[in-house]
């Protein structure tokens, strides 16, 4: 009976102990809420502000259109007045030969001293009027319209070189990485300066240790970083299959687990390009990037944020959003991580290369 009782008391601890976590689970999925709403409706305030700051670049920039237009066309309507001038006084002065010749027939047996005099009067009237009236003396200032392009095209290369924002901060974040050739796979052939890797079909002499790939053609930066905000960037031309992203210095090294390819378990973020198609892999699960398949990008950038666990892709060339992971909170430091691919049918030999992501590259 004794027992019967404790397993009853028992049983009913543990039901109070459920309802109280289950509790407390409902008061966190509503904080959880609470902080999604946060987030959406900050989200939207900022995006607000942008686009009011856009207005206002718009707006001034309209106006200096509008100013440099308008001062174009007081020159030309003043150009326009005095040709149009020009051109009265020419067809007054023909109207008045018209009429002299008319008087002239007439006069002509009268007084031919009298003809002779309104002749000559006429002609200077007729070379004083050419004179005044000669199209040459009516010039554009094209000297000073040149120089006024100049100061748009300069202000047009100061605009190209600030935009996209988004390049221009992450360039601020910008740090060196080495690629570690202890932890290259056997095919990869890391360069001497660290900064790019090639794919061959030939298994390099290189030493076995614990930190190098044997399966996975990966390789990964020869320092991690625990920077708050960090941006690199890789070139991919002439690529057809690639994987690049971010790692945890605990991702498996060997054998055929999953977890060895980056992106296929918890420790990896990356993005896979495949013969045109994109691909956004964590924790084994793919994301199809079907906004940017077909797309060549000449440089792939990769932000990292430690303040809410941010892992953002770009298509550098033209800071193309690709995709972005939401870790909440990274655990370890972080190693970039870079696969060039096999060799996909001999369309895939060219290196992956790692960027000086600190300079400006043309987007426009």
């Amino acid at each position: 009976m004794m027992t019967a009782q404790k397993t009853q008391d028992t049983a009913t601890k543990y039901q109070e102990h459920l309802k109280r976590q289950r509790d407390i689970l409902v008061f966190r999925m509503k904080k959880l809420s609470s902080k999604q709403s946060d987030f959406t409706s900050k989200a939207a305030a900022q995006k607000e502000k942008f686009k009011k700051k856009y207005d206002d670049m718009k707006r001034v920039l309209d106006e200096d259109l509008r100013i440099t237009l308008s001062q174009l066309d007081i020159e030309t309507e003043a150009m326009e007045r005095t040709v149009e001038d020009s051109i009265e006084k020419c067809y007054h002065l023909t109207q008045e030969i018209d009429q002299q010749l008319g008087e002239l027939s007439a006069q002509m047996e009268k007084d031919q001293r009298q003809v002779q005099e309104k002749m000559s009067e006429m002609e200077e009237r007729i070379i004083e009027t050419l004179k005044k009236t000669d199209p040459e003396f009516i010039q554009m200032d094209e000297f000073k319209n040149e120089q006024l392009l100049g100061l748009t095209i300069n202000l047009l290369l100061f605009i190209r070189s600030q935009v996209p924002v988004t390049k221009k901060l992450f360039q601020s974040y910008a740090q060196k990485v080495v690629l570690d050739p202890d932890s290259a796979h056997p095919k990869l052939i890391i360069s001497p300066e660290g900064d790019s890797v090639t794919y061959t079909d030939t298994w390099q002499d290189v030493s076995e240790n614990t930190s190098r790939f044997d399966n996975t053609l990966n390789v990964i930066s020869r320092k991690g970083f625990t920077d708050v905000r960090n941006y690199w960037e890789v070139q991919v031309t002439g690529k057809t299959y690639w994987e690049l992203g971010l790692t945890y210095p605990n991702i498996s090294r060997k054998g055929r687990e999953e977890d060895c390819w980056l992106g296929r378990g918890p420790t990896s973020w990356c993005i896979e390009y495949f013969n045109g198609d994109y691909t956004a892999w964590h924790n084994g699960v793919p994301q199809k990037l079907t906004h940017v398949n077909g797309i060549t990008f000449q440089r792939i950038g990769i932000f990292s944020s430690s303040e809410g666990g941010l892992v953002c892709f770009l298509g550098a060339d033209t800071m193309t959003p690709l995709y972005s992971f939401c870790a909440g909170t990274f655990t370890d430091s972080l190693y970039q991580a870079v696969c060039p691919g096999h060799d996909n049918q001999e369309t895939n030999r060219k290196p992956l290369l790692i960027c000086d992501a600190s300079k400006s590259t043309p987007f426009l």
